[in-house]
């Protein structure tokens, strides 16, 4: 592995800490809240990834994930503060965002097949940082090109005709 490479690889160890000092600050909200569930965690690719499973409410995701979204940030800040570094930790509770990375593959792969048809861009409604990349990934997957476009909360994904 050149020296180059071994900068751009993933610090095992720090990701791994990583999920460790999420899984206990989210473990404690879950105590504090009175709320049963499971901790799992994992690293994928380039960021840790804590999954609290076995909930049976969806009360911890919210509307459209936007509590979710909050305790994610929550969590990240919590890292922050132990480590002093910057996290990309990703929190999923009840699997959703593994559902939601499925629907939006699926809603990516269509809309490109789309725009290949009709030769037009097309726009979609704001998404978040996490939904939009997997929708530029599908697009990019389907051969055709995208881009973000829009000011945060209202960012959103245009995907362009060959």
């Amino acid at each position: 592995m050149t020296e180059a490479e071994q900068e751009k690889a993933p610090d095992l160890t720090a990701l791994e800490q990583e999920g460790e000092i999420a899984a206990d600050y989210v473990e404690g909200l879950l105590d504090i809240a009175d709320i049963d569930g499971d901790i799992d965690m994992d690293v994928e690719g380039d960021r840790a990834l804590v999954s609290v499973v076995g909930l049976k409410s969806t009360e911890l995701v919210g509307p459209e994930g936007e509590v979710l979204e909050a305790l994610q940030e929550l969590t990240r800040l919590a890292v922050h503060r132990q480590t002093g570094e910057r996290s990309r930790l990703m929190l999923d509770v009840a699997g959703y965002r593994e559902r939601r990375r499925a629907e939006l593959t699926k809603l990516g792969t269509e809309i490109a097949d789309q725009v290949k048809d009709r030769g037009e861009p097309k726009s979609l409604q704001p998404m978040t940082p996490f939904e939009r990349k997997i929708v530029h990934d599908a697009v990019a997957a389907a051969g055709l090109r995208s881009e973000s476009e829009g000011e945060e909360p209202n960012r959103y994904v245009v995907v362009l005709p060959a």
